[in-house]
């Protein structure tokens, strides 16, 4: 298991990013009994994709991160840049707004391959929202994180996160005093170097991220002692 490190990293975090770290970080240690495999590479560009269960999934994956010694950048829906703390949350970390529906979603590619060939973490939920599933496998994801993934070459870091569902339920009353435990595993990179340089037409864009998809789904059935549904 890792060891937090003692210290998160500060520089790059941003003043209001920063302090939203400063300002969470306590209420997770003391809400949960945070579990942590895994790593990321210490430098270069690096995308990680995680699975999304609950509202309390970018505290969770961003402790992760920092634990794993990068500050992460999301890739988040663009009204959050409206709202007057949160966006300055969102502006203040150098996070990339998603413009869905319009004629800018095609910015938030373009921010993301700059962000990655800048040598940034940058994450991804590649469900697009909460999983459905009654047994909270995850759904099928979007092609945006294989997309960027083989136009830059940059790393896809699968990472499972579990457990989040219990301490902030979609439905329901939060549980904050019952110290529930929350699991996140990084497995290695995804083998996606037989697709780098292919025509990005859909089947490929799909199968990079079936490959993604199930590495994600793999170390969650680990950490679960479980076998993943096979639907």
């Amino acid at each position: 298991m890792a060891r937090l490190r003692r210290r998160f990293p500060r520089r790059g975090r941003g003043f209001w990013f920063g302090l939203a770290i400063d300002l969470l970080w306590p209420v997770l240690v003391l809400s949960s009994r945070l579990r942590l495999r895994g790593a990321l590479p210490e430098r270069g560009g690096v995308l990680v994709a995680s699975n999304h269960l609950s509202f309390a999934d970018p505290v969770s994956v961003t402790a992760f991160c920092l634990a794993a010694g990068r500050v992460p950048r999301y890739l988040a829906r663009a009204d959050l840049w409206e709202m007057p703390l949160v966006g300055r949350v969102m502006r203040s970390g150098g996070h990339i707004p998603v413009h869905r529906g319009t004629a800018r979603v095609q910015d938030s590619f373009r921010d993301a391959v700059r962000a990655a060939e800048d040598g940034e973490c940058v994450l991804f939920f590649p469900e697009g929202t909460f999983s459905d599933d009654p047994e909270h496998w995850p759904r099928r994801g979007k092609t945006g994180i294989a997309r960027v993934a083989l136009t830059t070459g940059v790393p896809v870091v699968p990472l499972a996160n579990w457990g989040t569902h219990r301490l902030l339920p979609r439905r329901g009353l939060p549980r904050p005093f019952r110290r529930t435990p929350v699991d996140l595993v990084a497995g290695p990179p995804v083998p996606l170097d037989d697709l780098v340089g292919a025509p990005l037409t859909a089947a490929v864009l799909q199968e990079a991220t079936d490959r993604i998809m199930a590495a994600i789904t793999e170390l969650l059935g680990e950490i679960r002692s479980q076998e993943p549904d096979a639907a």
